[in-house]
């Protein structure tokens, strides 16, 4: 007997989808957007090692320093200026 997770299926097509011509631009971006903030948590807002314990700390901790990536990112988006075309 073989068992799969309920959800195997929809992990399956997600797969599919990912290696399908159309968004694979889009995959590529990720490691430029997503990744790096992660990285940027890890390695400049002590994201890596916490001395808190508990999911409620750990959990308000990763959304303050999340909060805090995405207003320097829109601190330096009001600095920069729109942008011209």
């Amino acid at each position: 007997m073989v068992t799969r997770h309920i959800w195997h299926t929809y992990v399956e097509e997600a797969d599919h989808l990912r290696h399908h011509q159309d968004v694979k631009p889009i995959y590529a971006k990720r490691k430029e957007t997503i990744e790096r903030v992660f990285a940027d948590a890890k390695e400049k807002h002590g994201i890596r090692w916490t001395s808190l314990r508990g999911l409620n700390k750990l959990s308000m901790q990763a959304m303050l320093t999340l909060a805090a990536i995405n207003l320097k990112k829109m601190a330096n988006w009001t600095w920069r200026g729109p942008k011209m075309a």
